[in-house]
């Protein structure tokens, strides 16, 4: 069997990414839930997911959904997001993920990734950090919080960065209005946690409620590209 080489492996996950238009996030506490919303996510055609390092169970889940992915899901790239330091980034790396992604510009974070010659993505929310996160390395960076942010910024920031690209996390609504502000400003993708996957759907174990609002995503995505 050929080998997919790190650098390769980092391009296929960003073509994924922007091909899909959307980067679900998750995270919630029950492995089995978390497995089945990975599932649901699948079924509606996504295959690049991100889930948050945001309990106690994050790591102890991810090593079972990297399990699921392996064995059942075909094709899904697992990353992880919100790694705030290095001990994290080096704990999810050896569970398996397959990126990381970080709520602001976590230096000692992308060393480890560089390490493992490992796509990272980082959250950044000023031009400054922008800069930094390009002379890092950076391929995709985070505008996070993108509601704070919004389309506006992108606009008049994106001249100064040609080669990077950028998804906005944080705020971002399912609807076309916003969706078509963000890609008319530039986005290669848009990042959707609670408006895609909500709390209720989590409690009520209601996967095809969340199928069906991820299909709605992607093919509002797909219109407002034109």
């Amino acid at each position: 069997m050929e080998t997919i080489n790190a650098t390769d492996k980092k391009a296929a996950i960003l073509q994924l990414v922007k091909e899909q238009g959307v980067l679900p996030l998750f995270f919630y506490k029950d492995p089995g839930v978390s497995a089945d919303v990975l599932r649901a996510l699948y079924r509606a055609g996504i295959r690049s997911v991100e889930y948050t390092n945001r309990g106690e169970a994050a790591l102890a889940n991810f090593r079972e959904l990297r399990k699921v992915c392996d064995s059942e899901l075909k094709g899904m790239s697992l990353g992880v997001g919100t790694i705030k330091n290095a001990e994290s980034a080096r704990a999810f790396i050896d569970a398996g993920a397959d990126y990381i992604i970080s709520p602001g510009l976590v230096e000692d974070a992308v060393a480890v990734a560089d390490e493992h010659d490992m796509l990272w993505v980082p959250g950044c929310m000023t031009p400054s950090e922008i800069i930094r996160a390009e002379q890092l390395g950076a391929k995709l960076v985070k505008l996070f919080p993108g509601n704070i942010l919004g389309p506006g910024f992108l606009s008049a920031v994106k001249e100064l960065f040609p080669n990077l690209l950028f998804m906005p996390t944080g705020g971002v609504e399912a609807e076309k209005e916003n969706l078509s502000g963000w890609f008319k400003a530039g986005v290669c993708a848009v990042g959707l946690g609670s408006k895609l996957i909500t709390k209720t759907s989590l409690e009520t174990r209601d996967y095809a409620g969340i199928e069906s609002l991820t299909l709605k995503a992607l093919a509002l995505i797909k219109e407002v590209r034109g």
